[in-house]
C-alpha cells in the first residue's frame, strides 16, 4: 500500500502582495535561504520514508514554471506526476482528481498524504512523526485531518474541535472572542488544510457526500491529455469535465459531513504565511524587533517589516510598518492594516492594471521574458529562450518587432523564411507577418526585443501553431 504525496498548489496568493500576483502565486515566494514554499513542501514529500511517487496539482498555466521550480532542486530518484486543472474549482475538485489519477496510475489503495505548497513546516522531525500516525489512522479506513496545537487566539485558521483523535465539529474562522474562549478551553485545534486517505476511502467519501465532484473529477480523468516523459508525466484535465464541478472545499463537501474524521494534534512548527506579518515572522529579529530582508537602511525603526528587492530602501522613525518593494509596485501599510491589501486590488482590477496579475518578469513554457522599459508606443524587453525550446508560430496585428541577439543563437521564422541570427547581429519583424523564435543551441538564447506600434499589449498574438498546445 504505497504512501502517495499529494501537493496541492492554487490560489492567487493576494494576500502577499506585490511579491505573489496571480501569475506568480504565494508558492513561488522564495525564502531567506533561497528556496521557494513549493520547492520546500516538495522537499519535504520527497524525505518521508517510502516515497517513490509523489503528485503534484496545480493549474495549467502554472506547469511550466512549478517544473522548473522542481528542476532546480537536486531531486530524489522517485516518479513525479503533475495533474494540471484548466481552471480552478477549489480543494474538492483537486482532491478528487487526484485520487482519480493515483487508481489509475500508480496503486487503488494508495494512502494519499495531501500537502499544501504554500505552508511551512519547521519541525520535519515532529512533521513525519506525524505523517506516520496519520497513515496508520488512514489505512483503518479513516479520513485524517492534521490538527495543529494553537499558540494563541487566531482569527484568521478554521478550528477542530478534538478529543484525542476524534473529530467532535469543524469550526469556521471564528471572532477573536470566540477564538480565545477555544484556545483557553484547551480543546480546539488549527485546521492546517492537510489530509491523509486511502484511495478508496476518499471516493467512497465522495461518491456519498459529493457525488457531482467526483463525476466531474473522473470525467475530466477519462478524457484527459496525458504527456509522458522520463521519471516525469503529466495529466491536463478535460475542460469541459472539469468545469462542471462545484466550487467547493474539501472540508464542505467531506469533512463536515463524514462519520469517518480523525485529526492527528501536532506541533510542527506550522504557519500558512497568510500575511507580510507572519512572512516577516520567517526572518531573524533585530534587537528593536524589525525584520530586514535585503538591502535595507534601518534608522529608528520598531516592529517593522522590509523587504527590499533591487534596489536599496532607507526608512526612518517608523513603528509597527510593513514596506515591501518590488521593480514595478510598491506597499507601504501599517501592520494592524494589512487586510485592506484586497482594496488595493480590487482598485487595480479595476483600472484594468496588470500589476496585480504579473511581474516585469513572466515566465513562459519555453524561458522568461522581462519588461525593461514601456511607454506610449514602444515597450523593450529581455528575452530568454532555453535550449530547444522555442515560442509559438504567431502573429500581431499592431506591433513590429526588432530582435538584437545578445548570446547563443537564434532560428528565426518569418512568413516562408527560416534563418539564424547570432550574437551581436539583428533581424525585423514588421505587423501582420508570421514569425516564430526558436533556440538550436545549448545554451540559454538570450535577446533584446524592442516592440514598437499602437498597440502592445500581450493578447494582439494570434497564434498558427504551438508546441506546447495553448490556442
Amino acid at each position: 500500500m504505497a504512501l502517495v504525496p499529494v501537493i496541492l498548489s492554487g490560489g492567487k496568493g493576494t494576500r502577499l502582495w506585490p511579491v505573489s500576483r496571480e501569475l506568480h502565486p504565494k508558492p513561488f515566494i522564495r525564502l531567506a535561504d533561497g528556496q521557494s514554499l513549493i520547492q520546500k513542501a516538495f522537499l519535504r514529500a520527497a524525505s518521508l520514508p517510502g516515497v517513490s511517487h509523489l503528485v503534484t496539482v496545480t493549474n495549467q498555466t502554472m506547469s511550466f514554471k512549478t517544473m522548473d521550480e522542481f528542476r532546480e532542486l537536486d531531486l530524489p530518484a522517485l516518479d513525479h506526476g503533475m495533474v494540471l486543472e484548466p481552471a480552478g474549482r477549489n480543494t474538492a475538485p483537486a482532491f478528487a482528481a487526484a485520487a482519480a489519477v493515483v487508481a489509475q496510475r500508480i496503486d487503488p489503495q494508495a494512502v494519499l498524504l495531501f500537502l499544501t505548497a504554500d505552508h511551512m513546516i519547521q519541525d520535519l522531525e515532529a512533521f513525519q512523526a506525524a505523517v506516520v500516525r496519520a497513515v496508520e489512522l488512514a489505512r483503518q479506513g479513516r479520513i485524517v485531518t492534521f490538527g495543529i496545537q494553537p499558540d494563541g487566539p487566531e482569527t484568521g485558521y478554521g478550528y477542530i474541535e478534538a478529543s484525542g483523535s476524534d473529530v467532535l465539529r469543524f469550526v469556521e474562522k471564528p471572532s477573536l472572542e470566540r477564538a480565545t474562549e477555544f484556545v483557553d478551553s484547551g480543546r480546539y485545534l488549527w485546521n492546517s488544510g492537510m489530509f491523509c486517505v486511502r484511495v478508496d476511502v476518499a471516493r467512497e467519501a465522495l461518491s456519498t457526500h459529493a457525488p457531482d465532484v467526483l463525476r466531474a473529477a473522473e470525467e475530466s480523468v477519462a478524457a484527459a491529455r496525458v504527456l509522458e516523459g522520463q521519471n516525469e508525466w503529466q495529466v491536463a484535465l478535460n475542460e469541459a469535465a472539469f468545469t462542471q464541478a462545484p466550487d467547493i472545499s474539501i472540508d464542505h463537501a467531506v469533512m463536515e459531513k463524514t462519520d469517518k474524521a480523525s485529526v492527528v494534534p501536532c506541533d510542527i512548527g506550522w504557519s500558512d504565511i497568510g500575511s507580510w506579518s507572519a512572512f516577516g515572522n520567517l526572518f531573524p529579529s533585530d534587537a528593536r524587533g524589525n525584520q530586514l530582508d535585503g538591502d535595507v537602511i534601518a534608522v529608528e525603526l520598531d516592529n517593522c517589516y522590509i523587504h527590499a528587492d533591487g534596489r536599496v530602501v532607507g526608512a526612518i522613525g517608523l513603528k509597527d510598518v510593513v514596506i515591501v518593494d518590488t521593480a514595478d509596485a510598491l506597499l507601504v501599510s501599517q501592520k494592524d492594516a494589512l487586510p485592506d491589501i484586497k482594496r488595493v486590488i480590487a482598485q487595480l482590477e479595476a483600472r484594468g492594471s496588470d500589476v496585480h496579475r504579473i511581474h516585469r518578469t513572466a515566465h513562459r513554457p519555453w524561458g522568461t521574458y522581462t519588461i525593461l522599459e514601456e511607454a506610449d508606443r514602444f515597450k523593450i524587453k529581455r528575452i530568454v529562450v532555453h535550449p530547444g525550446q522555442s515560442i509559438s508560430l504567431q502573429m500581431h496585428h499592431h506591433r513590429s518587432e526588432h530582435w538584437i541577439v545578445v548570446s547563443g543563437t537564434a532560428r528565426v521564422t518569418k512568413d516562408e523564411e527560416s534563418f539564424l541570427v547570432r550574437s551581436n547581429e539583428s533581424t525585423y519583424i514588421p505587423a501582420g507577418h508570421k514569425h516564430r523564435l526558436e533556440n538550436p543551441g545549448i545554451i540559454d538564447l538570450v535577446m533584446i526585443e524592442v516592440q514598437s506600434g499602437e498597440y502592445l499589449g500581450e493578447d494582439d498574438i494570434v497564434r498558427f501553431a504551438d508546441i506546447y498546445g495553448r490556442s
